[in-house]
């Protein structure tokens, strides 16, 4: 079923279409953009077109602030080749840190519309204390880099945000880490760490939440 609001005309016949926001997708620590084969077709089916899917592929060996700038090339990719005003952001894990990042400290709040973090260590994860390298060492409770970004308003400027944390995630522990002070903060079923990438009734969550409003231009048929 398509979320893509029609009107019709005076004549009945013309209608306009609002084309959805761009979604970026930013994956987690030790994977890459395939991480959202299942949710990027789900978005598909429900009239998404595939240049406003974006499954991005970042080296996740390097620091979330290095990331974040990269990111901010993106999505200033994604603005220009689509025409669309703002992008919404759905992130898996790691990838919440670096899109946090970029909202907070590269000016990119005015340029998202809504933002998801799925499994996401807001807060540090106990996890990262067996991985190396530098975003292991942010995502470790306590890290400067944690502390810097969740100084203050944890959820600035006018993006709408929201999370999703499963209470079997062994992977983000603690599992309070996911939430966000002014976020829409959900708990999932018992879903393992990459089953929130996946799970239906997640998708729909996501989908409903990105599907709120929609700033790209009208397309027309």
């Amino acid at each position: 079923m398509s979320l893509l609001p029609t009107l019709a005309s005076a004549d009945g016949v013309r209608r306009e279409a609002v084309r959805p926001d761009p979604v970026v997708f930013v994956h987690g620590w030790n994977s890459d953009g395939s991480t959202w084969e299942t949710m990027a077709g789900r978005f598909r089916a429900d009239g998404w077109p595939t240049g406003h899917l974006d499954q991005w592929t970042y080296n996740a060996t390097q620091s979330n602030a290095t990331t974040a700038a990269q990111l901010a090339d993106e999505i200033e990719r994604v603005l220009r080749s689509t025409g669309a005003a703002k992008v919404d952001i759905v992130t898996h894990s790691m990838g919440a840190l670096s899109s946090r990042y970029y909202l907070k400290n590269l000016g990119g709040a005015p340029k998202v519309d809504a933002w998801v973090s799925l499994a996401g260590p807001n807060h540090g994860t106990e996890t990262a204390r067996w991985c190396g390298g530098a975003p292991c060492l942010e995502m470790r409770p306590g890290s400067t880099f944690l502390n810097a970004l969740n100084a203050g308003d944890e959820t600035p400027g006018s993006p709408r945000y929201a999370t999703w944390g499963s209470p079997c995630d062994m992977v983000i522990n603690p599992g309070s880490s996911v939430a966000l002070s002014g976020a829409l903060n959900s708990t999932t079923a018992c879903l393992d760490h990459s089953g929130l990438t996946t799970d239906q009734t997640v998708y729909g969550a996501v989908r409903a939440h990105v599907g709120q409003a929609a700033s790209g231009p009208a397309v027309t048929g």
